[in-house]
């Protein structure tokens, strides 16, 4: 079984922020695969399903996204989850509007919800896959644009971004690894290369 948990922020007026778009990707593949999202558990809104042939439990902590490693710490323990059954999507601030970035490993690029899912789990080697949400304007406070919703002139890009995300995951989880959804998708938006991830800014909500 795969854990497949989108990040975000619980409340109507987190909706349709940046911070939230890891919530998107899991409404996405819950419409797609007619999964309801109909049950509060492990700290979590859960829902229970298949993709292809596959069992998955998506996955939106309820904690904020600072805390959003109490949540997956829990439903790991209880389901006895390795490593490569986790898949973790988010938002990135590093990444242009609308690029996804696969990894099945590595730092958490600044992003507090996943630095608390590596610290509650004790380690950094599960999948995740990054939504661009675009770089901070320079007169923009941090925490103001991440929880700011996007601008109608966005809208087509990122909901395009969430549904590369979203197929990103089902091919994941259909070929059991990242390899062929790191070689399509780490391709996907504009020429412009994103930051390395040791050049990315230590900070974030």
């Amino acid at each position: 079984m795969y854990a497949i948990i989108g990040l975000g922020n619980p409340g109507r007026q987190y909706q349709w922020t940046r911070h939230n778009v890891g919530y998107e990707v899991v409404n996405k593949l819950a419409y797609d695969h007619n999964i309801d999202m109909n049950r509060q558990k492990f700290k979590a809104v859960i829902g229970e399903g298949r993709i292809g042939f596959e069992k998955v439990l998506l996955v939106q902590p309820i904690t904020y996204m600072n805390l959003s490693g109490e949540s997956v710490r829990d439903i790991v323990s209880f389901y006895k989850l390795e490593p490569e059954d986790i898949i973790v999507t988010c938002d990135d601030i590093n990444l242009p509007l609308s690029h996804i970035r696969i990894r099945e490993k590595g730092s958490d690029g600044g992003q507090k919800g996943l630095r608390n899912i590596m610290y509650q789990l004790g380690y950094d080697n599960f999948t995740r896959v990054r939504v661009g949400i675009g770089e901070k304007p320079k007169e923009w406070d941090l925490a103001d644009y991440v929880l700011s919703k996007f601008r109608e002139d966005e809208n087509q890009d990122i909901i395009n971004g969430i549904t590369d995300a979203a197929d990103a995951i089902v091919s994941i989880v259909k070929n059991g690894d990242a390899r062929a959804a790191m070689n399509k998708y780490n391709k996907k938006g504009s020429k412009e290369k994103p930051k390395k991830e040791d050049e990315r800014e230590n900070k974030e909500l």
